[in-house]
């Protein structure tokens, strides 16, 4: 489960409780602060993160003169910032330069006499990467801010800390930045370190962290009817992502139901396949969107978002590279659910178009006949400019 921390340090002061209010609002996994006064007034629900500026102090090797008893003291002493558990504080982040600082702070939370540490790590070039890898290996945060806006040595991080059990938290410097950080290697950084300018940017953020694709209860729709309309523009929609041999994107000429039509994952004689397109309709019908919210396959086009389904209801975001308009033959579909609902897709007159099934069965459109079963998924609202409403509409 992705979180975020907010960083109070730098968040203007006119905005400062604004920022806190929101923060405990919107449930953020955890606050970071200098001010532990401040931390202290946070209710449990929140990670208070107690921030030192200084590096994790390095215990002094022990006199060997063992009657010493006062430098024997200052060697053990523990650090200055070490707050005891249940003052309002419930993590330390402290900085690390070098292996035998990050060892230290390693040896305090083995030792779990106090309030468990976080490391920070500032990776500005090979040593300092290598030190952050060792460092989310053996702490149970590590905090790491890249000076350098690739996100390569995000993903060595990644990698190395694979088994890693602690949690690996990346300083990010806009909400655009703390999307693609969630995104690398697929699997992302654990969290995110984020210094908001005001409450807006904290709810911003809770709907990115909030951010996920439904499973759907798709239905099975029984094939009324199927009729070549004549010459039409159909959309074939090319996708940044390889469809899965199951998945496709629903389509349909009513926004209050869709058929699931099949990606070209599955080979075709005389041309190869190209995991990534659906041959989609024509441009007056609906896709559905990850926000459900539908869009007409005209207003489709490179950087938009649709939802890629299988035929198990499982979904996920996929952006569209390209859509192609081209003027072809067209085939209507009519089909009715188990509700007597009916539901219409105009596709390419094609025996190479293809719509999937129960099962994740594949179906060439042309050879469709009435009783056939087909995948579709029936919305429960009617649609204004794409957006769900409570109102009257009929669309035949």
């Amino acid at each position: 489960m992705r979180f975020a921390w907010i960083d109070l340090r730098e968040v203007p002061r006119p905005q400062l409780q604004a920022v806190v209010d929101a923060a405990v609002h919107a449930r953020m996994a955890g606050v970071v602060s200098a001010d532990a006064e401040l931390l202290g007034t946070l209710p449990p629900t929140v990670t208070r993160v107690l921030a030192g500026g200084a590096p994790a102090a390095v215990p002094a090797k022990k006199p060997a003169d063992k009657g010493d008893k006062e430098a024997r003291a200052a060697a053990d002493a523990k650090p200055a910032d070490k707050i005891p558990t249940g003052a309002g504080v419930d993590l330390l982040l402290r900085k690390f330069t070098a292996q035998d600082e990050l060892d230290a702070l390693a040896a305090e939370n083995r030792a779990a006499s106090g309030t468990p540490v976080a490391g920070f790590v500032d990776v500005r070039d090979d040593r300092t990467l290598q030190l952050s890898c060792v460092g989310a290996m053996a702490l149970p945060y590590t905090v790491i801010h890249f000076a350098d806006p690739t996100k390569i040595p995000l993903e060595i991080v990644l990698a190395a800390a694979e088994s890693a059990e602690g949690k690996l938290v990346t300083v990010v410097g806009d909400l655009e930045e703390a999307a693609i950080v969630f995104d690398v290697l697929e699997r992302g950084s654990d969290g995110i370190l984020f210094t908001p300018r005001s409450a807006d940017d904290v709810f911003a953020l809770a709907r990115l962290l909030e951010a996920t694709t439904p499973q759907l209860e798709l239905s099975t729709l029984t094939v009324e009817s199927i009729r070549h309309v004549g010459l039409g523009d159909r959309v074939c929609v090319d996708t940044c992502s390889h469809f899965e041999e199951d998945e496709g994107i629903l389509v349909g000429s009513y926004s209050s139901g869709f058929v699931l039509c099949c990606s070209e994952t599955h080979p075709l004689p005389y041309m190869p396949t190209r995991p990534f397109r659906v041959n989609a309709g024509a441009l007056h019908s609906y896709t559905l969107g990850p926000d459900n919210r539908t869009n007409y396959l005209s207003e489709v086009g490179s950087g938009s978002a649709l939802l890629a389904v299988g035929a198990d209801g499982r979904t996920r975001r996929v952006v569209v590279g390209r859509a192609k308009l081209e003027s072809r033959p067209l085939l209507e579909i009519r089909t009715h659910a188990e509700d007597g609902r009916l539901v219409s897709l105009t596709v390419q007159d094609d025996w190479h178009v293809r719509v999937l099934g129960p099962g994740g069965k594949v179906l060439n459109v042309t050879e469709l006949r009435t009783g056939d079963e087909l995948l579709g998924y029936l919305a429960q609202d009617k649609r204004h400019v794409g957006l769900p409403i409570g109102e009257f509409c009929k669309e035949v």
